[in-house]
């Protein structure tokens, strides 16, 4: 057994291709060659020494890039759409697509904020399907007036699709008694679909405007809606060490 080989998936993710996850569909689908042969096994080990392509093309090791984009509601989080609606890559310009840069998770189409960008498909598994927790903080707006039993619900958990939530963190920030309405941060460690406006509908109040202000300790640090900049030196080992 070669301890130096790494699966297929995996390479293909640190060159740029996309998330490993999506790695993994390409792989499935026949559109990977190695050595020139067709390769669609998921458990596929390569070498340093052997030749992938992708669509063919041969791959090469990209520098990596991240950046943080303030997203705006509106835009699917996808790197293209079949049914020709707007995406997060609209945002960017030529250049920066030029470095194949994906989203790193999921930001509902209706929610916006804090989004990763990045060609380092490693760190985009790390930070969405490991175990360990990474923090999203979330800026929430509801109607109603919110009350402590249905807080302290929130912080404990929910049942939400039939599984219970994770502790979150809850504080909140503005009772609007005159438009009925509460603003709250909601800081959760996982990542379901919608889970933070089921969790609010759970204990009876629905959900405004839902904002991503901090993913794994980035903030937006100034930037207007639609406007992106590259990571910090800084909060780029603070997501490695996640």
């Amino acid at each position: 057994m070669d301890d130096n080989k790494e699966r297929l998936q995996k390479v293909m993710a640190s060159c740029g291709v996309a998330s490993r996850r999506k790695c993994e569909e390409i792989i499935s689908q026949g559109r990977v060659k190695v050595n020139g042969n067709v390769v669609s096994e998921l458990g596929t080990k390569v070498s340093k020494k052997d030749v992938i392509e992708v669509d063919g093309k041969v791959l090469f090791k990209q520098e990596h890039v991240y950046y943080v984009l303030n997203k705006p509601t509106g835009y699917l989080t996808t790197v293209s759409d079949t049914l020709g609606r707007r995406t997060v890559m609209d945002l960017l310009d030529p250049e920066t697509k030029k470095t194949r840069v994906f989203p790193v998770g999921r930001l509902d189409y209706d929610t916006s904020g804090v989004l990763l960008l990045t060609n380092d498909g490693e760190l985009s598994y790390r930070l969405t399907r490991s175990q360990k927790e990474v923090e999203k903080e979330y800026q929430v707006r509801v109607s109603g007036i919110i009350d402590q039993p249905a807080v302290t619900k929130l912080i404990k958990g929910v049942l939400i699709d039939g599984v219970m939530t994770k502790r979150a963190k809850v504080e909140i920030l503005e009772l609007n008694r005159k438009n009925d309405s509460s603003l709250l941060t909601i800081t959760i460690t996982e990542g379901r679909n919608r889970q933070v406006r089921k969790m609010c509908e759970t204990v009876g109040f629905l959900v405004k405007k839902l904002k991503r202000v901090s993913f794994g300790g980035v903030t937006l640090d100034g930037l207007g809606v639609g406007e992106y900049r590259p990571l910090k030196p800084h909060e780029i080992k603070k997501l490695y060490s996640l």
